[in-house]
């Protein structure tokens, strides 16, 4: 809690708190301190952040506090719209409205809850246009879509309060970024509006707090400050380990795979009903596979649940898990939010969380209330990840949670949010320009930049000035900036959004004349990669291609065939910076000989093994491997940075060794470290101790990023998600959505010509600094280079590869070999190297330089 501070309530403000208490008595419920807290703070008037684990009883604290403070008791009709209740996911929409209607029966007060998101139908959104309900639940899509509206102010100015729910999931977008344009736009028209956000496994909520409040107004800067609610609750969290019996003492990513099935099996049996978290779609779709094949009595009781099946296929598992009728579900990140599927006693997670506040937010799925303990089992799929598990156990315990931090200066959210707004009944550049100031985003943006957006709306800059498509806004005789052609209205209103992803097709069952049901959709560029007749997994089916016709893939069941599976993109997520600490300091516990926890215990001849051959790794020591073989000379570096990180480190260190003398080199990166292996040999010790070189210093680093990693391309492909959002290039009209392909040419072509004819275009640097900041975690690559320099660089040269070696060269290897030959060659090199560690010790010979700085 922030302030300590608690008025005492005059008698007015006492009956509806009263009435707050009475309702929760009824469902056997006790107000928590927090709640108390979050209802007086509403009835000040005052706007803040409930911060609570997952569970805990944060949605009635915000919703029983509004209506406490906002609903008149005894009224007959229901009231204008008053709440906005903000959600980042459709799937949470209609299972937050439930939750908001469940208290209204009792309350007297004739409010309307209503639901408007992507997946509402023409028919409801008809009757909202009517009379909208008097709480709303929508995304910050659909919000922006009313904002377009030419009523926009009649029919928000009256809304009293929003609540932003999971505001941890959106604080780090850019539709994050579009909620904080929509909240300053909702200030204006109601300057006493009162703001909540909720939010849970989120390491910097003083920040999120004052990014979703905004910059205080000089009439009330009091009430933009923020009120910071803890919501903590003595809530047992348990995380352990499913130990497999075999971990190998060289491990490679998946290796361990479906061997740990049967206790998969074994630990779903145990619970009424699980969910089984992988962190990939691809993954889901085999784990599914696996376990119907496994125990196929399953069937009916076990369900696939992910973001590219369709949506009646999601509803219908979310309604069984709700009523208890699914034994397990594999999922992905499709069901890490607050849906409360109060049946499921187990959480598994398949794989590394990669993060903390993911492994949290997982395990809050199981015992979701007050009061029951949540419980995740972690199932390693190669032996470095048990010291993860260990590793993230510790971590939660001593509350490491990752931080997020929210995008700055999106020009392209910019430009969308002008065009929206002078649709919505127009602006004054320098009134809006005040208001946009006010977010967190735009805070700092400069009057040439808000120049530059005005100019980019209404004429396209200086390269677009000549076609009338991109001249969207002007003034009219008043001096208001509106939308003056009807058609450029209409595809602005079909475009609003910020949430980019490839572009997908549909896929259907193949009914002989035409398209059957519909099972989800598929990346277009795994699709083109078939022929008819080609077989591949989906929905939990092996599926073969009939044809594919405008932007849907036909299918028809399938037997027999070795199935492909679609990779969608995004699946490789780094190791965060938090959890990478904490498997560096278990590690070091190995070092020390400390095998206390059963998963350092049972990864013991791995590390040992390790420290045998070469060292292990530990805090303000940077390990430094050297090999030579027939391929060439190698090193292996472990900074645990993340793979986003060390791909730039690895660029980074080749671009400048060859700045000297021309070489080629091969990176391979895993989210430990690094391999470097190039034909002609290297003296690696001798190139670190170079000053000359300066391998590890930040002089001029952003420059060499950006020559060593080839920035203009990796710019060019993030350029589409902003001259998307911008409405630069548009996706098309429903049902005749532009192809990947299409809409990449496109961009591309915006791309080549704001190059050079319109170098200034401000456009061109987002795309760079998107780039840097997120794809490439320049911030991150800057701290892991200074830790790399102040630790202490021990060389170990290798006669073979160690246990953390192994899994960087099958990285490389992947990369050049089909999935059958690689596990052919793995297992030649896997025979060579236990036979090796197997043999009896050789008299110790001297190591070289053992010491230095970096």
């Amino acid at each position: 809690m922030t302030r300590a501070r608690r008025s005492v309530k005059p008698p007015a403000e006492a009956a509806p708190i009263a009435r707050n208490v009475a309702w929760m008595a009824r469902q056997g419920w006790q107000p928590f301190d927090f709640q108390r807290e979050i209802w007086d703070a509403m009835a000040r008037g005052e706007s803040g952040l409930l911060h609570a684990t997952t569970g805990a009883g944060k949605t009635y604290a915000v919703w029983l506090g509004a209506l406490a403070a906002f609903a008149t008791s005894g009224a007959k009709r229901a009231p204008p719209l008053t709440v906005l209740w903000l959600t980042p996911m459709r799937a949470l929409a209609g299972d937050t409205a439930q939750a908001l209607l469940r208290p209204l029966e009792d309350f007297d007060c004739a409010w309307t809850v209503g639901v408007r998101t992507g997946d509402t139908s023409s028919a409801e959104r008809a009757r909202q246009d009517r009379t909208l309900p008097t709480a709303l639940v929508t995304t910050p899509e659909s919000l922006s879509l009313l904002l377009a509206r030419a009523n926009a102010r009649e029919i928000l100015s009256r809304v009293r309060a929003v609540i932003v729910d999971e505001w941890h999931e959106l604080l780090g977008n850019k539709r994050g970024v579009q909620a904080q344009l929509a909240l300053a736009r909702l200030r204006r028209w109601n300057p006493g509006l009162c703001t909540w956000g909720l939010s849970a496994t989120l390491g910097n909520p003083r920040l999120a707090m004052d990014v979703l409040l905004g910059a205080p107004e000089a009439a009330t800067p009091d009430l933009a400050s923020g009120h910071l609610v803890r919501g903590a609750l003595p809530k047992q969290l348990i995380i352990d380990t499913v130990l497999p019996p075999d971990p190998l003492r060289f491990p490679w990513a998946g290796h361990l795979g479906m061997s740990m099935l049967p206790a998969v099996c074994a630990e779903i049996e145990t619970s009424a009903t699980t969910l089984v978290f992988v962190n990939t779609r691809a993954q889901a779709e085999l784990w599914y596979q696996a376990l119907l094949a496994a125990r196929p009595d399953w069937a009916g009781l076990l369900a696939l649940h992910h973001g590219s099946l369709d949506s009646k296929t999601r509803e219908w598992v979310e309604a069984g898990l709700k009523a208890g009728q699914l034994k397990a579900v594999v999922c992905t990140s499709s069901l890490d939010l607050g849906v409360d599927f109060l049946p499921v006693e187990r959480v598994l997670q398949i794989g590394s969380p990669k993060g903390v506040a993911r492994l949290l937010q997982r395990a809050g799925r199981s015992g979701h209330a007050p009061g029951r303990p949540s419980r995740v089992t972690l199932v390693p799929t190669h032996s470095l990840e048990l010291v993860e598990a260990c590793a993230a156990r510790a971590a939660a315990e001593a509350g490491h949670i990752e931080s997020r931090d929210p995008p700055e200066r999106p020009l392209d959210v910019l430009v969308q949010h002008l065009v929206t707004i002078a649709l919505g009944g127009g602006f004054i550049p320098a009134d809006l320009y005040e208001e946009v100031r006010r977010t967190h985003a735009y805070r700092n943006l400069s009057p040439d930049e808000w120049q530059w957006a005005l100019d980019f709306v209404a004429s396209g800059g200086r390269s677009l000035g000549a076609y009338p498509d991109y001249r969207r806004v002007a003034p009219d005789a008043e001096g208001v900036w509106r939308v003056p052609d009807a058609r450029l209205a209409r595809r602005h209103r079909m475009s609003i959004g910020t949430i980019v992803a490839d572009a997908t097709m549909q896929v259907r069952y193949w009914s002989g004349r035409g398209g059957g049901a519909r099972l989800g959709t598929v990346e277009e560029g795994f699709i083109a990669r078939l022929r008819p007749g080609d077989c591949f997994l989906f929905a939990g089916r092996l599926l073969e291609l009939v044809r594919v016709h405008e932007m849907t893939a036909f299918v028809r069941r399938a037997q027999g065939s070795r199935p492909a599976v679609p990779r969608w993109n995004g699946g490789r997520m780094p190791l965060s910076s938090e959890l990478a600490d904490a498997v560096v300091d278990q590690f070091a516990l190995a070092a020390q000989g400390r095998f206390d926890s059963p998963e350092l215990a049972r990864a013991e001849p791995m590390l040992a093994l390790q420290a045998r051959w070469s060292a292990l790794p530990r805090p303000g020591l940077l390990l430094a491997e050297t090999l030579r073989s027939r391929e060439g000379s190698h090193l292996f570096l472990y900074p645990f940075g993340g793979r986003h990180v060390h791909l730039g480190v690895a660029s980074l260190i080749a671009w400048r060794v060859a700045q000297r003398a021309p070489a080629t080199f091969t990176l391979a990166v895993n989210d430990y470290g690094l391999e470097l292996l190039c034909p002609e040999q290297q003296d690696w010790p001798a190139l670190f101790a170079d000053p000359g070189l300066g391998l590890l210093e930040d002089g001029a680093l952003l420059d060499d990023v950006l020559a060593s990693l080839n920035a203009a391309e990796l710019a060019q492909r993030r350029f589409r998600e902003i001259a998307r959002v911008s409405g630069l290039v548009f996706q098309g009209f429903p049902g005749a959505h532009k192809s990947a392909r299409q809409l990449q040419a496109s961009s591309s072509l915006f791309y080549q010509v704001f190059r050079e004819y319109d170098p200034a275009n401000m456009l061109l640097s987002q795309a760079e600094r998107e780039v840097l900041a997120q794809e490439l975690e320049l911030g991150r690559l800057r701290r892991v280079l200074e830790r790399m320099r102040t630790s202490t660089l021990q060389w170990q040269p290798l006669t073979r590869a160690t246990p953390l070696s192994f899994p960087l060269m099958v990285e490389r290897l992947r990369e050049k070999l089909s999935t059958e030959k690689l596990a052919e060659r793995v297992a030649r090199m896997l025979a060579d190297l236990e036979k090796a560690a197997d043999a009896p010790p050789k008299a110790a010979t001297k190591r070289r330089g053992n010491g230095g700085r970096a």
